[in-house]
C-alpha cells in the first residue's frame, strides 16, 4: 500500500495536543499507519530509526517534504529522544511545534544541545 503523506498530516496536525504529553512516538507512528504504513513500536522515540527503514523510509538530507518524519538522538534529561512528522509547513509530534529552520527540537534543550537526528522519508 503506498504511503498517504497528506493524510498522515493531516491526521497528526489534528491530533495534536496544545502541549507536549511525552508521547511523540505513539502520535507520529499513528499517523504513519493513518498514511497506509504500519510501524513496528518500539520503546523509545531515538530507537525508531530501523523500524522506519523496515516499513520502507529511508534517510534524506534535502529539505524536509510533507509526511517526512525525523528521529532525535536522546540528550540529559530527554533519555528517550523525539520524533515528529513534517506537515508540510512545521514539525508536530504530540504537539505542534516552532517553526523554523531547527522546528524539529521540540524544546529550549534540544536546540542548545542539538543533537544528532536523522529525516526519514517514505518510498
Amino acid at each position: 500500500m503506498p504511503f498517504n503523506a497528506t493524510g498522515a498530516a493531516n491526521f497528526i496536525d489534528g491530533h495534536a495536543q496544545p502541549h507536549s504529553t511525552n508521547n511523540c512516538a505513539a502520535y507520529v507512528r499513528r499517523a504513519i499507519q493513518w498514511g497506509g504504513v504500519y510501524v513496528t513500536p518500539t520503546n523509545n522515540a531515538k530507537d525508531y530509526g530501523p523500524n522506519l527503514v523496515a516499513a520502507g523510509f529511508y534517510a534524506v538530507t534535502d529539505a524536509p517534504q510533507k509526511g517526512d518524519v525525523v528521529v532525535i538522538d536522546g540528550i540529559a534529561g530527554h533519555s528517550h529522544g523525539h520524533m515528529a512528522m513534517f506537515d508540510g509547513s512545521k514539525w508536530v509530534s504530540d504537539f505542534k511545534q516552532r517553526a523554523g529552520t531547527e522546528g524539529f527540537y521540540p524544546g529550549p534543550d534540544y536546540r542548545r544541545v542539538k543533537p544528532s537526528y536523522t529525516i526519514y522519508r517514505h518510498n
